[in-house]
């Protein structure tokens, strides 16, 4: 095993826990950028050109036929391969959280379609679900079992939001573990079956899961209403006859209490897991080896690298698979540096010199996503990371490499900026106040000059009138300039005039005056 430093050459604040790492034909796509996608790449996703230990970024496009695809972090991310004689796969990526730490239900569909020197083009396919669709949540993993010349997807695990019913002001962010269920995902006919079975009873985040052929292993990850790594080895096998399918599991000696780690595959029966977190204040150096044989497991320990006395001693770290037997790993930066919140990063290649250009089998293992530091540990926060792809040299086009500099400086915007003099929002003491709010107050946009933002409750605006706002397309101005506030006020009605009839004119007129105007019309006669 050998490690090798990497060196973010430009654009390295987008590299930030939580984001993944797309491999096609040995080509790095990232995604799930930091914040939401910008014009200079407004699809949110780039490919990486790792050469000669430097990393830059070229944005890539969508087809014309493609949805809208947010920047989701911590997401389930596995291959699915159209069938045993094509070389061609596409991603499936399920669940995750937006930039505004919303959870996401949907799951997608991202393929290749072309690529050369000058312009990369990936199709995004929003699928749709019925049934037992799984709720939105992260940090749980997506596996493909074939049973029987069929195929399905298999979710489990990961953390969602406290349900709305449940919440109090006081732990109205607050995430819990879902439920320990597990859905199989038709494709073909966009059907979701959930099963419940004895021998899982917690749900677990931050897990692993290796698949081949029709089981799944699952080892390791968390449980916050334990507080506890599971140190149990389940394994899950699922029958797909021409009748209803057939789920079931064995608990197995053997495994590792671990979360947060990550898995890369070196050959079709072999994978070797690295890195991860043994407890809240202690990070796991040791590596393993896990054989998959025919319908058995063995999981053995194996020679761990020369870490570096940066890697020992951080705090935190992250990493996830980069395919061919290579993981990428990150560690913060020291804190003297300018930019606080930049990373070191390493690839650590698991393989010997000879078997680096070996192709990745049908098989794949299916990693998490890392985990969010602000669910319950400070160590967690690295864990967020989540990647799958090769680092390889690309002839790509330096000219059309992504300029962050280019960007509008986004630093004074956001949920906690001073909308107005009057403004009493402080991120330090807010509350909930509408039942749309989340983890950040709602806003709305003035729209006198060219525009600002203000918080809706600032501006004594009711959840009525707010919900009016959001989904109508009228115009909203703020308290300071409310001498224009001309579209939230609704005209009065107006009962419509009745045509009078003309009225024949007289031959003769006559005046009425009052008494004061009247003498000085007379005067003026006589």
């Amino acid at each position: 095993m050998s490690l090798e430093v990497v060196s973010a050459v430009s654009n390295s604040s987008l590299l930030q826990p939580g984001f993944s790492l797309l491999n096609f034909d040995g080509h790095t796509f990232l995604f799930g950028q930091k914040g939401w996608p910008k014009r200079s790449c407004p699809t949110g996703v780039f490919l990486l050109d790792i050469k000669e230990n430097e990393l830059k970024m070229k944005p890539a496009f969508f087809s014309n036929d493609s949805c809208y695809l947010p920047p989701l972090r911590y997401p389930a991310l596995c291959t699915l391969r159209g069938n045993a004689e094509s070389d061609g796969y596409q991603y499936i990526i399920h669940g995750g959280k937006t930039p505004n730490n919303d959870l996401s239900s949907k799951i997608y569909v991202m393929s290749l379609i072309s690529k050369n020197s000058k312009k990369t083009t990936l199709q995004c396919i929003e699928k749709d679900l019925g049934g037992d669709v799984p709720e939105a949540r992260y940090g749980h993993t997506i596996n493909i079992v074939h049973s029987q010349g069929k195929s399905m997807s298999v979710i489990f695990g990961g953390r969602s939001y406290t349900p709305l019913s449940k919440r109090t002001t006081e732990k109205w962010n607050s995430v819990v573990d879902c439920s320990p269920s597990v859905f199989l995902v038709d494709f073909e006919f966009g059907c979701c079956t959930s099963y419940i079975l004895p021998e899982l009873q917690d749900g677990l985040a931050f897990h692993v899961s290796v698949a081949r052929n029709d089981t799944i292993y699952i080892l390791g990850g968390h449980s916050l209403q334990n507080n506890t790594r599971s140190p149990s080895l389940y394994k899950l096998k699922v029958d797909l006859p021409l009748g209803s399918p057939a789920v079931t599991c064995t608990i197995l000696t053997g495994g590792i209490s671990v979360s947060s780690a990550t898995v890369t595959q070196t050959s079709d029966t072999e994978f070797v897991l690295v890195g991860g977190y043994q407890s809240d204040n202690q990070k796991r150096l040791i590596c393993n080896t896990i054989l998959l044989e025919d319908s058995n497991i063995q999981i053995v320990e194996r020679e761990s690298p020369d870490w570096t006395p940066d890697i020992k001693h951080c705090r935190m770290w992250f990493g996830s698979d980069m395919g061919k037997g290579s993981v990428l790993l990150g560690i913060p930066g020291a804190s003297k540096q300018l930019i606080s919140d930049a990373y070191y990063f390493y690839i650590l290649r698991c393989k010997g010199e000879e078997d680096k250009e070996e192709e990745l089998t049908a098989q794949i293992c299916s990693e998490t996503s890392n985990e969010d530091p602000r669910d319950y540990t400070p160590f967690e926060d690295s864990e967020e990371f989540c990647f799958s792809v090769e680092a390889n040299r690309f002839d790509v086009d330096n000219t059309d490499t992504y300029n962050e500099d280019d960007e509008e400086d986004e630093s004074e915007t956001g949920y906690w900026i001073t909308c107005s003099a009057s403004c009493n929002i402080d991120n330090n003491t807010w509350v909930p106040f509408y039942s749309t709010e989340l983890n950040k107050p709602a806003m709305i946009l003035c729209s006198s000059g060219a525009g600002h933002w203000v918080h809706a409750q600032c501006m004594d605006l009711s959840e009525t009138m707010l919900l009016h706002l959001s989904e109508a397309n009228v115009k909203y101005f703020c308290n300071e300039h409310v001498d224009l506030k001309k579209g939230l006020q609704t005209p009065k009605k107006v009962v419509p005039l009745k045509n009078q009839p003309m009225k024949p004119l007289r031959k003769k007129t006559t005046m009425k005056l009052t008494s004061p105007a009247k003498k000085s019309f007379l005067r003026r006669l006589f």
